[in-house]
């Protein structure tokens, strides 16, 4: 499979002009090689992964992750650098892009550290964006990434099950975010054992649980905290973050009550919010534009006279968000393997409803790959 995308990468390198490709974004490096897991950044390690569009594929990387990388990355070459020795990660550059006329690199995914070093060693002119090619690779999915999105989708509502059953009066919301994390941790782990042979993909959910109850309900991206929640409080779950199986990622979300709808204001709103989703997948098929999508989705919101949304949903895979974006000015033409989060959702000055699940496009329409109920009396908990 690595193999596969590493010879279409380079094969696309080659229709492109550009000699050598330096890929620095996590996501793109996982996509190319298997390598994952890897400290990277954030404990200021860069780790960089270069191809040559008719040689080897090298590996740069910290030496305290090379077994790490000997026993997943697929590449020709793997560049151990240690921690004050030498020139670290920059002692195999120049001798890597010798001679290049176009130098790939991903513009944005580049920390600012080997940004700068580039530039000392490859002037401006010579250097391009391979982003483009990576993203149109990754749009469309395999069929083993289409597996992984329908167990992700289990992963998912697990976790959301879980998190409906522990949300009641008088309980703290981090109790929910426990209940979920561990709900999905344990069907993810079952998963693996049933399906895979990967003894170093770990099951557990590693997202701070985004939830929001009560009068927090306005802030989208809020997190679990001790606040204990009450009867007839709204509760929002977003596991947009926490659905990650195998690396693959999905979007998914549910508004809640607890008991009763104490603000009779917010039923209405609600329902805006399910029937503006519902707009989404009546248009959401092949052969449409990504942007026609969000305007079925921003018609119904704003015919009911709410404020212009945010984007109706976005392309998932192996990172949280990919191209396309259904949002408006995306002009992809949808097909069959891309797999999207959609969304409906509308915000008022006190309250916010928000649904959201995840799809695959087929050759018919769509495959939900997350479910539960969504009508107002079955949220009513």
């Amino acid at each position: 499979m690595f193999a596969t995308r590493m010879q279409e990468f380079q094969d696309h390198m080659s229709e492109a002009g550009i000699d050598v490709a330096l890929i620095t974004d996590d996501d793109n490096v996982y996509y190319l090689t298997g390598y994952y897991d890897f400290l990277h950044m954030e404990f200021g390690r860069p780790t960089i992964l270069v191809v040559h569009r008719s040689g080897e594929s090298l590996l740069i990387t910290p030496t305290i992750d090379l077994n790490a990388a000997i026993s997943a990355a697929k590449v020709d070459r793997i560049a151990a650098w240690n921690d004050g020795m030498g020139d670290e990660w920059r002692a195999e550059l120049p001798a890597a892009v010798k001679g290049a006329q176009s130098v790939g690199v991903e513009p944005d995914h580049m920390p600012p550290i080997v940004r700068a070093y580039m530039d000392t060693i490859v002037p401006a002119q010579r250097m391009v964006s391979v982003t483009p090619i990576l993203a149109e690779m990754r749009m469309i999915k395999s069929a083993e990434e289409l597996k992984l999105a329908r167990y992700a989708g289990q992963v998912a509502m697990a976790m959301m099950e879980a998190g409906r059953s522990a949300i009641g009066h008088g309980v703290p919301e981090y109790e929910v975010a426990l209940a979920t994390s561990q709900a999905g941790t344990r069907k993810a782990a079952d998963l693996l054992a049933a399906h895979y042979d990967d003894a170093d993909m770990s099951p557990n959910t590693h997202f701070l649980q985004i939830m929001a109850s009560g009068d927090t309900i306005t802030k989208t991206h809020h997190r679990a905290t001790t606040r204990i929640m009450k009867r007839g409080e709204p509760v929002f779950l977003c596991f947009c973050g926490m659905t990650n199986f195998h690396r693959f990622k999905l979007g998914f979300d549910r508004t809640f009550w607890i008991g009763e709808v104490m603000d009779k204001r917010q039923e209405s709103v609600y329902e805006v919010a399910v029937a503006s989703q519902a707009a989404a997948l009546d248009a959401l098929r092949p052969g449409v534009t990504a942007e026609s999508v969000h305007a079925a989705y921003a018609e119904v919101i704003q015919a009911a006279g709410y404020e212009y949304p945010f984007r109706c949903g976005r392309a998932t895979g192996f990172s949280y968000l990919e191209k396309p974006q259904l949002v408006t000015g995306d002009k992809t033409v949808l097909q069959p393997g891309m797999v999207f989060a959609v969304d409906g959702s509308v915000s008022v000055d006190t309250f916010r409803a928000q649904v959201g699940d995840s799809f695959i496009i087929n050759e018919d329409g769509w495959e939900a790959v997350t479910e539960h109920p969504k009508t107002l009396d079955a949220v009513i908990l």
